[in-house]
């Protein structure tokens, strides 16, 4: 097995992007498909490496540009969150540059186009669910520590099962907002689960954040712990693993 990177550069909506394609070169025919959403500061090293997690597993996985290409930000930028901001601006943006980064994974070589998925964190949480929400026809998607707050577009139909990682002491996304988000896929018929983690703030799977008077914390076990729910979410998901 010898996992393989490859760097893409393409147009879409409102720029160019530049993400990361990780697949095990083992194996040559196609395989699902999962795009890999970043927080807050776009597409970086810790979703490369977790793109190539998931091709150990079995998949292809691009982590995802949505911020456009040379749109990085770091912890230490005062306004880390600038590009973020942006584009939460234009919701109709977001929803277009979603739908072009699921429509570019399937059609590449790698990616067996009818079985496809997505995972993202923090923000990037929120980009799955509202993947889900523009009616994409994705198999499943995994929210890790996500925004739950609904787009101001209509949902179009939601056809992907949805698994939803929680920390239950999360700043960002407060017991009424699970709740809300609760209702809001259980009224549109989808299937759905949610993994509340006790005493766990935001970013919980990034060893890199300790900040604790923030509700934002990395903790190991719910970690570990929600990388293998989204195991087993795939698994069943794809008919794979």
């Amino acid at each position: 097995m010898a996992i393989t990177r490859r760097t893409m550069v393409y147009d879409g909506p409102g720029g160019t992007f530049e993400s990361v394609l990780a697949w095990d070169d083992a194996t040559t025919a196609p395989r699902p498909g999962v795009l890999v959403f970043p927080n807050v500061l776009g597409q970086k090293e810790f979703d490369n490496q977790r793109a190539e997690r998931l091709a150990a597993l079995g998949y292809v996985a691009l982590a995802t540009d949505l911020f456009g290409q040379g749109k990085r930000k770091t912890r230490e930028d005062a306004d880390f969150a600038g590009h973020m901001v942006a584009l939460l601006a234009d919701h109709d943006l977001l929803r277009e540059r979603l739908l072009h980064a699921h429509a570019t994974l399937k059609t590449l070589d790698e990616v067996d186009a009818a079985r496809t998925g997505a995972i993202g964190f923090c923000f990037g949480g929120r980009c799955c669910l509202d993947l889900a929400r523009a009616g994409a026809d994705v198999a499943g998607v995994a929210s890790f520590h996500g925004i739950y707050t609904r787009p101001p577009w209509p949902n179009a139909k939601i056809t992907a099962k949805i698994l939803v990682l929680h920390g239950w002491d999360d700043p960002l996304a407060p017991p009424e907002d699970v709740v809300a988000l609760a209702s809001e896929l259980t009224d549109a018929g989808v299937d759905w689960q949610l993994h509340a983690h006790g005493h766990t703030g935001h970013a919980f799977t990034d060893p890199g954040v300790h900040m604790h008077e923030r509700g934002l914390f990395h903790q190991p076990d719910a970690d570990r712990r929600s990388w293998q729910a989204m195991e087993n979410f795939f698994a069943e998901t794809f008919g794979a693993g």
